[in-house]
């Protein structure tokens, strides 16, 4: 096949001001890479050297073919225009692979002019390799010349280097916790993106105790990271702010405007400087404080409360919500605008009911964390592991709290521990612990979980001991085992222990069975 080679004339290095080299003539002198034809392209203003640059190269190497294209640039360090005439210039070609074998010389022309080659080879827009000469060395009197694989899939190191990147950084924003759940880690994966590349407002949507405030500590350890943020992290929990307070609490206060010592204030969001400023429960933040936060990130500056003189700060806003802000602004309740302003980056946060393929993971990372606190370790016996997880993944247990619930629940099991040990019957009192306080703040709780399951009215009488059977069945492991745990102490008195017979007549009593009810 014949060897094609295209590139730039250099203005400058073919002048030979380099030691005499000349890297377009040198390049039809390389040894093993012989040029069949040469496609120069030179400007107007050039015409003398590019066909001195013929004469020369004839001389050397009578085999090769030179010819010139004159490609006028009204300014060579234009990207832009650059990459359109290389473009046109490549559309009208007329490639022919099967017989000859393309390559671009990248040693000549500017900086963009490379950039550009580089762009259309990998785009395959001309395909070609790219080759680098260089001047002789010691006492050689040739160039050396080298090809560029642009193939990145051979380069597995590079490759694996990339990857491996990725991982830590998903890794730093799950916290270390290896999840399974696919919602959120196309979440995460999304999350590392647009951290990476992006300081517009993000907002944080999903449930109290889904993970928002320790997600954006980790999004600003991201950006620390990739140097995106030079500043602290500021957080502040907007639901706490009332009243005049909370202006000057995010504003700063001149001391001018009390007259008293002590209680002048720079503000949070002058702390936020170069940093992350993150607004938790914004939902909680009044009309009018909403207005000024507007202000203060669009134009990074705002009057601190009591000033003439406006102070600049410039940070980015994390926000989270546990509201729908769009149902609150369809209300009056939060202004469109600022909501408009911070939701160009929304990531709801998935319940932890949504993830229980996520649980076990998740307790090892709690026991970890309670080992920590208490400074002791502790274990589950393997029966109390298995009802724990149950009782956790069942389709029943609401987690109105999330991981909040989760890891207070986990925390209490670990220190009553007897001697560093949860057994079956300390996770049961845990279960009817949490399940008390679930019903006692919804007092629905037991009304909704029968309804799932029967299709017809039911006494409340007989919904609140349907509603326990229900879910001492979903955190058993088998009939008998859930009969035994709802029969503890009537079976004493009973000649007949036939446990899972008395739950099936339970059952059917409302057209239920155990397979129903069970977790598969």
């Amino acid at each position: 096949m014949r060897n094609v080679v295209i590139g730039f004339l250099g203005t400058q290095l073919d002048r030979g001001k380099r030691r005499g080299w000349r890297p377009t003539v040198d390049l039809c002198r390389v040894d093993g890479f012989p040029v069949d034809r040469l496609e120069l392209i030179h400007d107007r203003n050039f015409s003398r050297l590019a066909r001195q640059v013929k004469r020369d190269i004839e001389h050397i190497s009578a085999d090769t073919e030179v010819l010139l294209h004159q490609m006028d640039m009204d300014n060579p360090w234009d990207l832009e225009e650059v990459y359109a005439k290389l473009f046109d210039f490549a559309q009208s070609y007329g490639f022919d692979e099967d017989r000859e074998r393309y390559h671009i010389h990248l040693t000549t022309g500017t900086h963009v002019g490379q950039i550009c080659w580089f762009l259309l080879s990998e785009s395959r827009h001309i395909p070609a390799a790219l080759i680098q000469t260089g001047p002789p060395r010691g006492e050689e009197t040739v160039g050396t010349l080298d090809i560029i694989d642009l193939d990145l899939s051979r380069y597995d190191a590079v490759q694996q280097r990339f990857d491996q990147q990725t991982r830590e950084f998903g890794e730093l924003l799950k916290g270390g916790i290896e999840t399974k759940n696919a919602q959120y880690n196309a979440l995460i994966e999304r999350v590392e993106q647009v951290a990476g590349v992006s300081d517009a407002p993000i907002l944080l949507l999903g449930e109290s105790g889904t993970g928002k405030s320790e997600l954006a500590q980790r999004i600003f350890e991201l950006k620390l990271q990739r140097r995106r943020v030079k500043g602290r992290l500021v957080q502040v929990n907007c639901a706490t702010l009332r009243g005049g307070a909370a202006i000057a609490t995010l504003f700063g206060q001149r001391r001018s405007h009390t007259g008293q010592p002590g209680t002048e204030r720079a503000g949070l969001l002058r702390e936020a400087d170069g940093g992350v400023l993150f607004l938790d429960e914004i939902d909680g933040l009044g009309l009018e404080e909403q207005a000024l936060l507007l202000h203060a990130v669009e134009a990074g500056r705002y009057y601190p409360l009591g000033s003439d003189s406006e102070v600049t700060s410039r940070f980015q806003v994390i926000a989270g919500a546990s509201r729908d802000l769009a149902a609150l602004a369809a209300e009056g309740k939060f202004r469109f605008d600022l909501l408009s302003r911070l939701n160009l980056w929304t990531f709801r946060l998935p319940a932890l009911r949504e993830r229980p393929e996520d649980l076990d993971a998740n307790l090892r990372f709690e026991l970890a964390r309670a080992e920590k606190t208490l400074g002791m370790r502790v274990g589950f016996n393997a029966d109390a592991a298995e009802a724990w997880l149950r009782f956790a993944k069942a389709p029943s247990t609401p987690w109105p709290g999330n991981f909040r619930d989760f890891s207070g629940a986990v925390l209490r099991l670990c220190a009553l521990a007897p001697r560093g040990r949860i057994t079956r019957a300390q996770v049961e009192d845990e279960i009817t612990t949490l399940t008390r306080r679930w019903r006692a703040a919804d007092p629905d709780t037991d009304t909704k979980l029968v309804a799932e399951f029967v299709d017809r009215p039911v006494d409340p009488f007989d919904a609140a001991q349907l509603a326990q059977v229900i879910r001492t069945c979903q955190t058993s492991t088998s009939i008998s085992d859930a009969g035994r745990r709802l029969f503890a102490v009537s079976r004493q008195e009973r000649a007949s222990r036939n446990d899972a017979d008395r739950l099936r007549k339970y059952l059917g009593k409302f057209d239920l069975f155990w397979s129903d009810l069970a977790q598969q």
